[in-house]
């Protein structure tokens, strides 16, 4: 009996694995030719999508182009500037809190409300708040800063046009092709950063947890309350399903603000018809 339960459990566990192959092997056929330009039209924007399954090392491109076209890259820089200042000292944990001085930082007509009041860095990057990180890159300084940019290799590498907008009207710029490379290498630990740093700010990444997956990312929007500049709107981060991670990097042309919501819309619509949420 001992035996004839043995083999019973064997032969489970290969079934499981064997299914769990096949919908792996399903999906990354799917990635393969799945068109995203449907989901673009029915938003009326124009924009570049980056999906990257980590485990195959398929990736999945919409306008390859755009896609090595380099942007401001707003507050997507939110990752990079949490993990430097957490690395550096200058945030001592997700819990870290900073005041709004309304008198020193006057609230802007565009804020959203949420942003008037003080912050740590957990409801920080969740609410994207311009004020905090300014703040943060202030005291991480030029020197630090650029040192860290270069070992991470983002984009550019380019902080000129002011220590605390360098990624907002700078001279920062980033492709969706190079935000999915820095994702995969802050995912794997390949950043040279502590594991608790890293820990760190993948716990505040994280959009949403489900028993089935897990959803974590950052948007961004350059040129948001300034409409005299080009407007485009980014959303980039990585799914988590079973074993196996697919990062994504999305980024729109903004020509009016219901546009914004598209950046989600899409990953989402995209990820649902690849059978992955």
């Amino acid at each position: 009996m001992k035996t004839l339960a043995r083999l019973s459990w064997g032969m489970t566990i290969s079934c499981i694995a064997l299914i769990a192959a096949n919908v792996a092997h399903a999906v990354d056929a799917r990635i393969e030719r799945y068109d995203f330009s449907p989901l673009f039209q029915k938003a009326n924007v124009q924009g570049t999508f980056v999906l990257l399954d980590a485990q195959s090392g398929k990736t999945l491109r919409y306008n390859p182009e755009r896609a090595r076209t380099r942007f401001l890259p707003a507050s997507t820089y939110k990752i990079p500037n949490s993990i430097i200042a957490l690395e550096t000292g200058v945030a001592t944990g997700a819990d870290f809190s900073l005041k709004w001085d309304s008198m020193l930082v006057p609230r802007q007509s565009w804020w959203p409300p949420v942003w008037a009041q003080d912050h740590t860095l957990r409801t920080a990057l969740s609410s994207s708040v311009v004020w905090y990180y300014k703040e943060l890159a202030r005291r991480i300084g030029p020197e630090r800063m650029q040192s860290y940019v270069d070992r991470f290799d983002y984009g550019n590498q380019n902080i000129s046009g002011g220590i605390d907008q360098f990624w907002l009207r700078g001279g920062l710029r980033i492709s969706a092709d190079e935000q999915i490379k820095f994702l995969q290498r802050f995912y794997d630990g390949k950043l040279g950063v502590s594991e608790r740093t890293t820990q760190t700010v993948k716990d505040i990444l994280v959009l949403e947890q489900t028993p089935d997956y897990r959803l974590s990312g950052k948007s961004g929007w350059a040129g948001m309350g300034d409409p005299t500049v080009s407007q485009v709107g980014w959303f980039v981060g990585y799914l988590e399903r079973a074993e196996r991670v697919y990062f994504f990097a999305i980024n729109i042309d903004i020509k009016k603000p219901e546009d914004a919501q598209a950046r989600l819309s899409i990953i989402k619509a995209g990820l649902r018809d690849l059978g992955l949420i």
